[in-house]
C-alpha cells in the first residue's frame, strides 16, 4: 500500500476525535481565545483614540506578541514541571483578568502593561493546547484533530473580533474589558478535566503501534537528528525540513497582524459597520478552511495545498488596496480568511509530520513563535509604514511580501514530492 492510500485508510477509521479530554480542551480554548479576540482589535482602537495614533495602535499588538514570543519557549518546561491544569489555568487568568484593570485607570503605559500580561497568557494557552491536541489525536487523524482544535481557536474570532469593535462603539471600552475577564473565568472549570501532566513515552505510544500517529513513516528515528538538529528547547527550529513551513506561517501571520490591527482604522469614515462585517466574514471563513485543510491533509498530504493557500492570502491582502469599494473589501476578506485558515493547519500538520512525538512540544513552540512574531512584526511595521504611505500603499507592500513567499511554498512542495518518490 502506498503512502497516500495508507493515509486515506487511517483517516477514514472509526477512532473518535471528540474524547472527553479533547472536548474539555476545546472548551478551555474557546474561553481563552474568546478573551483574546474580543480585545484584539479593540485595544488598538483604545490606544489610537487616546492619542497614540497609528504607532500607538501598532504597539499594543506588538507588545502583546512580544510577550507571547518571550513566554512560549518556557511553556514545555512549565508543563513538565506543573502539568496541564495549572499551566493552562494560569494562562486563562492572564488572558482575561488584566483587562479589568483598565476600567479603573486609563493610561497608555498601563495599556501596554495589560497587553504584555495578555501576551504571556496567550503564549501559555496556545503552546500547551497545540501540543495536547496533537497528543490526544487518534491514529491517522492528527491533521483532522488539529483542524478541529483550530476551529476552537477560530470560532471565538468569528464573534469576538467584530463583536469587540461593535460593543466598544455602542457601550464604550470598559464593558468590553469586563466581558473579557468574565469570559476567561468561565472557562476555568474545563481545565480541571485536562490531563494533570504530560503523557509518558509508554502512554503516548500505547494504542499506536508502529508509531503511525507520531513518527514519520512509522519509523522511530528522529528526523531532527537525521538532519543534524541538536537537542534543546528549540532544537526543532533548526530541523531544515521545518524552515519553509515556519517562514510561510510567519509571512501569513504578518499580514494577519496588519489586518486585525488596522482594518477598523482604515475603514473609519467609510460605510457604516463595514469593518465589523469584514472582520466577521474573515473570522467565519478561516476556521472552516482550517478544518477543511485538516481533512484534506490526512488524505492527500498537507503540503499539497500550501501554494494555493499562500496565494489566497496574498490576493486577499492585495484587494484591500480598494478600500473605497465595500464589495472588494468583503471579497478580499473571503480570500484572506480561506487562505489564512488553511495555512495555519497545513503548516502545523506538516511540521508535526516531520518530527517524532518526542518533539511535539518543541514544534508547538516553534509554530507558535512564528505565528505570534509574525503578528507582532506586522502590527508594528505597518504602523510605522502607514504614516508615510497611507493605508492602500501599505496593504500593497504587504501583499508583495506575501507573493515572495510563494517561492518557499513551491520548493516545499517539491521537497515532499522528492521524499515520497
Amino acid at each position: 500500500m502506498n503512502a497516500r492510500a495508507a493515509r486515506t485508510a487511517a483517516a477514514t477509521g472509526t477512532s473518535r476525535l471528540l474524547t472527553r479530554p479533547m472536548l474539555l480542551l476545546l472548551v478551555a480554548s474557546v474561553g481563552g481565545m474568546g478573551g483574546f479576540y474580543l480585545l484584539l482589535s479593540v485595544l488598538p482602537l483604545y490606544a489610537a483614540t487616546a492619542g497614540g495614533g497609528g504607532v500607538g495602535a501598532g504597539l499594543t499588538t506588538g507588545a502583546m506578541m512580544l510577550a507571547t514570543v518571550l513566554a512560549e519557549p518556557a511553556v514545555p518546561w512549565a508543563l513538565a514541571r506543573f502539568g496541564h491544569r495549572a499551566v493552562v489555568g494560569a494562562g486563562l487568568l492572564l488572558l482575561g483578568l488584566p483587562s479589568a484593570v483598565l476600567c479603573l485607570w486609563s493610561s497608555f503605559p498601563l495599556t501596554l502593561g495589560v497587553c504584555l500580561a495578555r501576551g504571556v497568557g496567550l503564549g501559555i494557552v496556545v503552546v500547551a493546547g497545540t501540543a495536547l491536541a496533537a497528543e490526544l489525536a487518534p491514529p491517522g487523524r492528527r491533521s483532522e484533530s488539529l483542524g478541529l482544535y483550530g476551529v476552537s481557536l477560530g470560532v471565538p474570532s468569528v464573534l469576538g473580533l467584530p463583536a469587540g469593535v461593535w460593543l466598544s462603539d455602542r457601550l464604550g471600552f470598559e464593558p468590553v474589558f469586563l466581558m473579557t475577564a468574565t469570559l476567561t473565568l468561565l472557562a476555568l472549570p474545563a481545565v480541571a478535566g485536562l490531563p494533570a501532566r504530560r503523557a509518558t513515552r509508554g502512554e503516548r505510544l500505547s494504542g499506536d503501534p508502529g508509531g503511525r500517529n507520531g513518527e514519520l513513516g512509522g519509523r522511530s528515528e528522529d528526523p531532527g537528528a537525521r538532519n543534524g538538529a541538536p537537542d534543546g528547547p528549540l532544537g526543532a527550529a533548526v530541523n531544515r525540513s521545518l524552515v519553509r513551513p515556519t517562514l510561510i506561517l510567519g509571512a501569513a501571520t504578518f499580514a494577519s497582524g496588519v489586518l486585525v490591527t488596522f482594518l477598523p482604522l482604515a475603514l473609519l469614515g467609510g460605510p457604516s459597520h463595514l469593518a465589523v462585517v469584514a472582520l466577521l466574514v474573515q473570522a467565519s471563513v478561516a476556521p472552516l478552511a482550517r478544518w477543511g485543510a485538516g481533512w484534506w491533509g490526512d488524505r492527500h498530504g498537507s503540503s499539497s495545498l500550501l501554494l494555493p493557500a499562500v496565494l489566497a492570502v496574498a490576493l486577499g491582502t492585495a484587494g484591500l488596496v480598494r478600500l473605497e469599494s465595500p464589495v472588494m473589501v468583503i471579497v478580499s476578506m473571503v480570500l484572506f480568511g480561506a487562505g489564512f485558515g488553511a495555512v495555519q493547519n497545513l503548516t502545523l500538520a506538516t511540521m508535526f509530520e516531520r518530527v517524532p512525538r518526542s518533539r511535539f512540544g518543541r514544534v508547538s513552540v516553534v509554530w507558535n513563535l512564528a505565528f505570534d512574531a509574525g503578528m507582532g512584526l506586522g502590527a508594528v511595521g505597518f504602523g510605522l509604514l502607514i504614516d508615510r504611505t497611507g493605508y492602500p500603499w501599505g496593504f500593497a507592500v504587504t501583499a508583495a511580501l506575501l507573493l515572495a513567499v510563494l517561492v518557499p511554498a513551491w520548493h516545499d512542495r517539491r521537497y515532499v514530492q522528492a521524499e515520497t518518490t
